[in-house]
């Protein structure tokens, strides 16, 4: 299955944004103003940007709510969808501007950004659902992360975030497959030769 830009973009941020949440794994994300202009600005971002820690509170209160998509059954997933798009008062309309091109908005430019966080993200899902994709929500594989992502990969084969985890499993499956070698090497009986005949000791 093959998003539109705008829709994968919304998607791959949202898991972004979800990531900041603290965890047993990591600490806060989000730790100022500053550090949320700049995570949105690298993401393109159009409209009004966050200028008060206000905005900020309100945006590490709506990412907890996004995170819930990644534990949503399909039933469930609507109700969310739902409640994002009456909250926020959302009335979808076509745009034009770079990088995306024609595209949909359902909240105006200077709406709040929790607002535009949580009815974008919705807007992306209303996607996914309708075209029964969302198993490509995913939590991260590895044992000590709970980081979410989306796989966008054409067999859905992607198993972990955005972070290190990928490179450590790779790193921890080969180490594990160069001990299993040299166990099995140590395990192999070694062959004997056998002892050479004494020469024959000429008749007299």
């Amino acid at each position: 299955m093959s998003f539109t830009r705008d829709t994968a973009d919304a998607l791959q941020y949202a898991a972004v944004l979800v990531n900041t949440r603290p965890t047993a794994a990591h600490g806060e994300g989000l730790t100022s103003v500053a550090e949320l202009v700049e995570q949105l600005l690298e993401w393109d971002w159009t409209g009004d940007l966050p200028g008060t820690e206000d905005e900020l509170e309100t945006v590490r209160r709506v990412r907890s709510r996004l995170r819930e998509y990644w534990d949503a059954d399909l039933d469930q997933a609507v109700l969310i969808t739902n409640d994002l798009l009456r909250d926020g008062d959302a009335r979808p309309q076509l745009v034009n501007h770079e990088p995306l091109g024609w595209h949909v908005h359902a909240t105006p430019s200077n709406a709040p950004l929790a607002t535009r966080l949580a009815v974008d993200t919705a807007m992306a899902m209303v996607d996914v659902i309708r075209a029964d994709e969302l198993d490509r929500l995913k939590v991260c594989a590895a044992q000590d992360c709970d980081d979410v992502l989306v796989d966008l990969s054409r067999n859905r084969s992607r198993k972990f975030c955005d972070g290190t985890c990928g490179n450590n499993a790779n790193v921890a499956a080969y180490r594990a497959r160069q001990a299993d070698a040299r166990q099995s090497t140590e395990r192999q009986p070694r062959t004997r030769r056998p002892s050479a005949r004494p020469a024959a000791q000429p008749s007299s």
